[in-house]
């Protein structure tokens, strides 16, 4: 008798929220545990990988295959964006011209976690030739790989993330975690500063606040609102509307400041009933106003600014002197803030 197939049983679903979300937890409670273990393993051969990387008078010459390959690639871009000379070389392609990238001043830092790539064992022996050492990232000591290194670092892990046990996810996961201990290591080691990162990395946000300068920013000359601390009120006021800053700066006859005023002190003004043109500039400022120097950082604007829930602050010399000005648009449009 025929069965209509609509009447057969179908197999339960393994796409509900509840299954996907413990496949999920599963797999990061795997790779915490790999990343637990690794931290036993940090001792004296890593304490040695790190001094040989010191020692590099030239580049980390980094090279894994496949997956290893791709955590490689990070590792390179890590170590070379804090301090330590670094790039990535695909270790197929050496064996096919780009030897000649690894010179005697290097030290490479191989990842494979079975310690038997071809592709990576077949440098080895070139790379003996040359006198390089080895930095190997494996996840058994007893391979090839391991054997012939100057320095081993285990990155074994007891299982994969992997329901099936294959696919690379927590030995990824770990030679990656390791390569990132390496180069936090050496970037404390070299005594690696915010500044020195920024200057890796110019074009980002991270950049712009640490290496651009008040002086970079601020509007100087004609453009900076100043009154004499005789001038009347009224005639600050045009000045300031004028500048089109959000306050006057009131100086002596050194140029050396003596206070400001801004919007906030004209609300008050107004609620005093001051009269506009009987008032003098020294009657009205604030004078213990925020300032800032023309080589501090432009950061340290902003955060003046948001401590003191101020938008505009006059620019010094090392001597008090009116050197300029500039206002939150200012630092949004040098992308500070």
């Amino acid at each position: 008798m025929a069965v209509s197939c609509h009447s057969m049983a179908l197999p339960a679903h393994k796409d509900d929220d509840s299954t996907l979300v413990a496949a999920g937890l599963r797999a990061l409670a795997i790779e915490s545990r790999a990343l637990a273990a690794l931290q036993l393993r940090v001792g004296s051969a890593f304490a040695a990988a790190c001094r040989l990387c010191l020692a590099c008078t030239g580049r980390v010459v980094v090279s894994g295959m496949g997956k290893s390959g791709h955590i490689g690639g990070k590792i390179a871009a890590t170590l070379a964006s804090t301090g330590t000379p670094a790039f990535f070389l695909h270790p197929a392609e050496a064996s096919h011209g780009d030897m000649g990238m690894i010179t005697r001043h290097d030290v490479l830092l191989a990842l494979s976690n079975s310690g038997e790539t071809p592709e990576i064992v077949t440098l080895l022996p070139h790379i003996a030739r040359l006198g390089v050492p080895v930095v190997a990232m494996t996840g058994n000591p007893a391979s090839t790989l391991g054997r012939s290194a100057t320095v081993h670092l285990d990155v074994s892990v007891p299982e994969e993330a992997c329901p099936l046990n294959l696919a690379p996810t927590a030995s990824t996961t770990a030679t990656l975690a390791m390569g990132d201990a390496l180069a936090v290591a050496l970037l404390e080691a070299r005594g690696f500063t915010a500044e020195d990162f920024a200057r890796s990395h110019p074009g980002g946000s991270l950049g712009r606040r640490l290496l651009l300068h008040v002086e970079d920013v601020m509007r100087r000359g004609a453009d900076v609102p100043r009154v004499a601390a005789g001038t009347s009120l009224a005639e600050g006021l045009l000045e300031m509307s004028r500048k089109g800053l959000g306050m006057c700066v009131v100086v002596d006859e050194s140029d050396r400041v003596l206070g400001v005023y801004t919007d906030g002190d004209l609300r008050r003004s107004l609620d005093r009933r001051t009269d506009l043109h009987a008032a003098r500039m020294a009657e009205v400022m604030t004078r213990d106003c925020k300032r800032i120097g023309v080589r501090d950082l432009a950061a340290e604007a902003v955060h003046l600014m948001e401590t003191h829930r101020i938008t505009a602050l006059p620019v010094v010399d090392g001597e008090g002197r009116l050197a300029g000005a500039l206002n939150v648009h200012d630092l949004l449009r040098s992308g500070v803030v």
